[in-house]
Parts: structure tokens; sequence; C-alpha cells
């Protein structure tokens, strides 16, 4: 899918490094690590992302029964590389219907997570009651990890959040009923641990969810980190 860089907080318009910047801008955050265009479903295009990130590239796996692979995003450039991934599953719901499952890795201040979560970044912590038992675990890469509900999303979405490999680590659902499925103790694999595997992950149809960000947070001046 073509398309150009935007700004991983907003989804507006960035400006290349040039004369009098060495980074990308936005007109209303300054400095970002670019949104690269969305990846659409297939094999080849996540194994790109997978080669250029500098961070964990999340996945359920093995998927749970009837879910597959939806597209996959990334924040970076070519010069500092991916700073910020997610990736998009869809699959039957806890109870009833069809589920969606977005899996955010970033580092500190992309605000990639909080867009697509729908809240006011660019991180999750003051959203965060740490000082409370974890809401639900995960295993990433062999290791027991808790995550927190997030407060203050929208309605129609469940978002966790936590830290994996020093990394922020989101998990958003829609709709907010598939917040079940962080019950189960998901093993995540970061996919460029997983070698020959990626090419036997099953892709379905592009999601929206990647490419609008549904109610996304009002945008937040320079000043914001």
């Amino acid at each position: 899918m073509r398309g150009e860089p935007s700004c991983p907080k907003c989804g507006g318009r960035v400006r290349a490094p040039g004369l009098f910047a060495d980074a990308w801008q936005c007109s209303v955050h300054g400095q970002v690590h670019p949104m690269q265009p969305v990846v659409p479903p297939s094999v080849e295009a996540l194994g790109v992302v997978v080669h250029r990130t500098q961070v964990p590239v999340w996945m359920p796996w093995p998927l749970p029964v009837g879910w597959l692979f939806t597209g996959a995003a990334s924040a970076g450039d070519d010069r500092s590389g991916g700073r910020a991934s997610a990736v998009a599953c869809s699959g039957p719901g806890p109870l009833g219907g069809m589920g969606e499952l977005l899996l955010v890795a970033e580092e500190l201040g992309v605000g990639l997570g909080a867009r697509y979560a729908g809240i006011e970044g660019p991180d999750p912590g003051h959203h965060l009651n740490v000082d409370s038992a974890p809401d639900a675990k995960v295993h990433a890469a062999g290791r027991p990890t808790p995550l927190w509900h997030v407060r203050n999303a929208p309605e129609d979405r469940a978002v966790f959040a936590g830290e994996a490999r020093g990394l922020w680590l989101w998990a958003i659902l829609w709709p907010e009923q598939s917040g079940l499925l962080m019950y189960d103790e998901l093993v995540l694999t970061d996919l460029r641990d997983a070698g020959g595997e990626v090419d036997l992950v099953p892709c379905g149809a592009l999601t929206p969810r990647l490419l609008t960000a549904p109610e996304a947070p009002p945008r937040q001046g320079k000043g914001e980190r």
C-alpha cells in the first residue's frame, strides 16, 4: 500500500529532514518518529517490518483458533530504524462476533500506542494504576508480563499496557468485551525471533483500525512529551 509518512501521534502530515531540521517534524507535535504507510497483511510485507525494526514485533503465537493476521504498521525512518511497531489480528470474539487485537511495542514518547488507544499521550504512565495488582498477564518472549487496564479509553475498546523488553507494550481490543482474551494469558512471540515460522502466519483482510485510529485523542501542543 502506497502512501506518505505521517505523525504517529495525530496522523497529520510530517516534513522530512532538511536544511533547517535534522529530524522529521509535525507542525503540532514537533520532532517525531514518522509513521510509515500501513502494511497490508502478507507474509512478505510482515517480513519488511520485522527486518527494519529496532523494537519487538509482538504477535500471539500460535494465533487463537480462527484468528488471522490483519495488518502491520511501524514508526521510524531508514536512518534510525523502526521505533514502534503495531500488529493487528482478528478472529472469533470470546462472547461471539468478531474481535480485533492490536499489539503495539514502542519506545518512550513515540505516541503510536496512545493514538490507537484513543487516550491523551504519548505514554500510558498516568493512565495506569501500577500500585494495584495487574489486571492481566501475558507471556512475552517467554517471560510473564503484567499488564494494567488503561483508564480513560473510549468505551468501544479495552486497553491494557505494561512493559516488555524495556519498552511499552500495549494491547488494544475491539469491541470492549474482547478484552476477556487478555485473561487467558496469551503467549506473545517477538517475530524477530520467529525465523521461518513467520512464513506460516495466516493472513486475512486489512483491518481499518490501523488506517483510521478512530476517536484518536485531541492534538497536543509541541510541549507534549
